[in-house]
C-alpha cells in the first residue's frame, strides 16, 4: 500500500510539537474541518454546529415521525402486545434525533439520560462521506520503524485480548460557533459534537509489540479508508498506555459512521485524531506533516503564529437542563449537566445561578471515570426572576474551566477549535431559556 503523506508548499510559524504556549492560562487547542476536494468556509462549517438550516432539516424529519405515531389502546392490558423482533427499536413516542448537516451530525445531549450516548445518536464527523466496507476484506497494515511489516485481518485482531472502556469523543470544533457570538439555540447546537460510549477492541500497544517497535519510532501516522484518506500524526509516548483499535461500541459492532469495521480510539484527544475506518499505521521518527495537521487542525493565535499538535481536549462542562430552548417553571428545578476533561477525571463542578457572582458545588454522579463524561446535578428553587445559569469544572490536574473573557484574552478569536469557555443560559421571567454571553 503506497504511503500518502503530503507536504504543503508553505507552513506558518509554529510552536514546538506538544509545547504549551506561555501566554495561555489553559492547555492546548485545535481547528475545524473541510471536505476534501470541495472547500467549505470554516466558519460556515463549524458555525454549522449551530446551523439553523440544520434545525429546519431536523424539524422536517420530525414532522413525518409525529404523523406516524401509533394509535394507543385505551387499556393496554386488554390488547395483545407485539411479538419479539430480530433487532430492537425504540418506542415510537421517543423522537430525539441527531441534527444533520453535509459533513456532521449533532448529538441531542439535552434529551439524553446518564453519560452513555446511544450508538444511533452518537455525533458524526466525516471528511468525504461514510464508506461502505466489507469487514471480511478489510486489512490493517503496520509498517515503518518496526521489526517486520504486518497485515492484520479483523478476525486476527479479535484474537488478541480485548479491552473495554468508557470514554468521550469530542470534535475539536465543538462549540466553535461561540467564539464570536452566541451561535446556537440549544445544547445540541452548541455542544452536540460530544458523545460518550463504551468502546471495545485490542490495545494498540499489544499489536505494535507484535510488529516490534524500533527504539527510534516516536510518531505514528494513522490513515483511514474513507474517500478523504484521512491521516493524522500521533506522538506515540502519550498514547501507548491507553490507545485502542476498536471494533465495537456499546456492546455491538461499530456503526458505519463511527468507523466500521475498525477505528483508532485515543481517549481524551480531539475527535479527528481518532481515525475511523482505520487501514494503516506507519511508525516514524517525526510527525508526517499531513494536510490535516498543516492547513487544518492548527490554532491561529493573536500574534499570527499557529499552534500545532494541540491534541488534548480541554476541561469543559455544560448545563443540559435547564438549557437553551427549554422552559422553566417557578419552584424546584434540578440543574443537570455534563463535565469532561481530556486530561483525566473531573474532580469538581460548580454551578452559579446568578451569572457568576456566587458558586455552589454540584454533586457528581458515579461513575466518575478518567477521560469520560461525568454527570452533575444541583437542586435549585427558581423564584421567577431573570437570572443566568453557568457551570465550571475542575479536573484532576487542577485545571479550571475558564470564563469567556479569560479564554479570548489568551487565544484571541481567530481560531475555530477548542472553544471551552463557561457556557451561560439566561432564564427570562417567563421561564424561557436562551444562550447568552456574559
Amino acid at each position: 500500500m503506497a504511503d500518502k503523506e503530503r507536504r504543503p508548499r508553505e507552513r506558518p510559524r509554529r510552536e514546538a510539537a506538544g509545547g504549551t504556549p506561555p501566554e495561555a492560562p489553559e492547555p492546548p487547542g485545535n481547528r475545524a474541518d473541510q471536505f476534501r476536494g470541495r472547500a467549505l468556509s470554516r466558519r460556515a462549517l463549524l458555525a454549522g454546529t449551530a446551523s439553523f438550516a440544520g434545525l429546519t432539516a431536523a424539524e422536517a424529519l420530525l414532522a413525518p415521525l409525529q404523523a406516524q405515531l401509533p394509535s394507543v389502546p385505551e387499556d393496554p392490558t386488554r390488547v395483545p402486545g407485539t411479538a419479539p423482533s430480530p433487532y430492537g427499536t425504540r418506542a415510537a413516542f421517543e423522537q430525539a434525533i441527531r441534527l444533520a448537516t453535509a459533513s456532521h451530525s449533532l448529538t441531542p445531549l439535552e434529551s439524553l439520560h446518564g453519560i452513555v450516548t446511544p450508538s444511533s445518536l452518537h455525533f458524526e464527523r466525516h471528511h468525504n462521506g461514510v464508506p461502505l466496507i466489507d469487514p471480511a476484506r478489510h486489512r490493517l497494515l503496520i509498517h515503518g520503524l518496526v521489526g517486520r511489516s504486518m497485515i492484520f485481518t479483523l478476525d486476527e485482531l479479535k484474537r488478541f485480548p480485548s479491552v473495554s472502556r468508557l470514554a468521550f469523543i469530542e470534535c475539536s470544533g465543538n462549540t466553535a460557533g461561540e467564539w464570536h457570538e452566541p451561535g446556537g439555540r440549544t445544547v445540541q447546537q452548541t455542544h452536540g459534537l460530544l458523545s460518550t460510549s463504551e468502546w471495545t477492541g485490542v490495545a494498540l500497544a499489544t499489536v505494535l509489540r507484535e510488529a516490534g517497535i524500533k527504539p527510534e519510532a516516536t510518531w505514528m501516522l494513522a490513515e483511514g479508508s474513507d474517500a478523504a484518506a484521512m491521516t493524522r500524526s500521533i506522538p506515540l509516548a502519550p498514547v501507548l498506555d491507553e490507545a485502542l483499535l476498536c471494533y465495537a461500541q456499546n456492546g455491538e459492532a461499530l456503526r458505519p459512521e463511527q468507523g466500521y469495521p475498525l477505528r483508532l480510539l485515543l481517549p481524551g484527544w480531539e475527535g479527528n485524531a481518532n481515525i475511523k475506518w482505520l487501514r494503516r499505521l506507519k511508525l516514524g521518527p517525526a510527525p508526517f506533516m499531513t494536510r490535516e495537521e498543516t492547513s487544518h487542525y492548527t490554532d491561529l493565535m493573536p500574534d499570527g503564529t499557529a499552534r500545532q499538535f494541540t491534541l488534548v481536549m480541554d476541561a469543559k462542562s455544560v448545563i443540559t437542563n435547564p438549557s437553551g430552548g427549554q422552559r422553566v417553571r417557578r419552584g424546584f428545578v434540578e440543574i443537570r449537566g455534563l463535565a469532561w476533561s481530556g486530561r483525566g477525571r473531573v474532580t469538581r463542578v460548580e454551578v452559579s445561578t446568578d451569572a457568576g457572582r456566587t458558586w455552589q458545588q454540584a454533586s457528581l454522579q458515579d461513575p466518575v471515570l478518567p477521560k469520560c463524561a461525568t454527570s452533575f446535578r444541583l437542586p435549585w428553587r427558581w423564584d421567577g426572576r431573570e437570572t443566568v445559569l453557568q457551570s465550571r469544572c475542575t479536573d484532576e490536574t487542577g485545571y479550571v474551566q475558564p470564563g469567556r473573557e479569560a479564554l479570548i484574552a489568551a487565544r484571541g478569536v481567530n481560531s475555530v477549535y477548542h472553544y471551552h469557555a463557561i457556557q451561560s443560559w439566561k432564564v427570562s421571567p417567563d421561564g424561557t431559556v436562551e444562550n447568552v454571553h456574559v
